[in-house]
């Protein structure tokens, strides 16, 4: 009977070890969040709800993947991530879909639009950490901020140093590039709608060799006329999360010698549609794709 009992205390005790995170720290974490909120977690939340693709991927990256009780529709990487509940969109989260997935730990991306969210979920008892996720450094400071949150610092402070020397290894590579390919950054076309200098998407194609041609509007995304476009003479146009079927045939399109010669290229994976770890590799298959494309145009082969 002495034994039987011992043997479970010890099923007991392993499946609470299990439940820790690997080279974490139980001790309480005190975190100030990007909207300036202070955070204590007295011990590494055993239930998180994500509801940002890019802290979504982090924490699968971090191992906290199986401590995911809830994600917004569109966090989709890792695959794994698919078997986390959705709980519908994060701009601004359902209330009552997160706290019915009973979280310790709600990491929302930091906008005007998801302040009451926080606050309710604050006034209910629930910790929220609040992220803003726009460009290629937050990745790295998110890296670090989750990794504290969860009680595997190390793992973070790791992620976060092999990114920014990648990113580094990338500028040097940007800095022996002396021509750079001019690109419109289409996001939407009714109404039409640029990417600027505030995307992260500019970040990646300065990057990988081109020249955002709206780069001088600081925002992350502006609407612009067709007669702006034209003046600013892209040599190629990227189709930035959507398809926009059909763009090439259109006629009010066909005014651009880009559109004309069939020179678009469509940035639908998730690598280039938000700040992640894999930016590295997005770069370097972007760069990839945009020497073809200059290639191409040099033999006269139009794409």
């Amino acid at each position: 009977m002495k034994g039987s009992r011992l043997h479970a205390l010890a099923l007991v005790l392993g499946s609470l070890a299990a439940c820790r995170p690997a080279g974490g720290s139980s001790a309480p974490a005190v975190l100030v969040d990007d909207a300036g909120e202070r955070i204590r977690l007295a011990a590494p939340p055993g239930r998180i709800v994500s509801l940002n693709p890019t802290t979504t991927e982090l924490l699968f990256a971090l191992g906290a993947g199986p401590r995911l009780v809830g994600r917004s529709n569109a966090c989709d990487y890792p695959p794994r991530a698919a078997a986390v509940p959705s709980l519908g969109g994060g701009f601004p989260p359902a209330v009552e879909a997160v706290v019915g997935a009973r979280p310790d730990l709600v990491v929302l991306y930091h906008s005007a639009g998801n302040a009451a969210a926080a606050a309710r979920l604050r006034e209910l008892g629930i910790p929220v950490l609040r992220l803003r996720t726009d460009r290629l450094a937050d990745v790295a400071r998110a890296a670090r901020m989750l990794g504290k949150a969860t009680g595997a610092a190390a793992a973070g402070d790791s992620i976060a140093d092999r990114l920014e020397m990648a990113l580094a290894a990338e500028r040097a590579v940007r800095r022996d590039s002396p021509d750079r390919l001019p690109a419109l950054l289409l996001a939407w076309d009714q109404p039409v709608i640029a990417l600027g200098a505030g995307s992260f998407v500019s970040e990646l194609v300065e990057l990988a060799g081109g020249r955002n041609v709206f780069a001088d509007v600081p925002a992350p995304s502006a609407p612009v006329s067709l007669e702006a476009i034209a003046e600013r003479a892209p040599a190629v146009v990227l189709l930035v999360g959507s398809e926009i079927p059909g763009l090439e045939h259109r006629p009010e399109w066909r005014v651009l010698p880009a559109v004309r010669a069939g020179r678009l290229l469509r940035l639908t994976e998730s690598s280039s549609n938000r700040p992640s770890p894999r930016a590295p590799e997005a770069i370097r298959a972007l760069r990839a794709r945009l020497a073809a494309l200059t290639s191409d145009s040099t033999s006269g082969d139009p794409r």
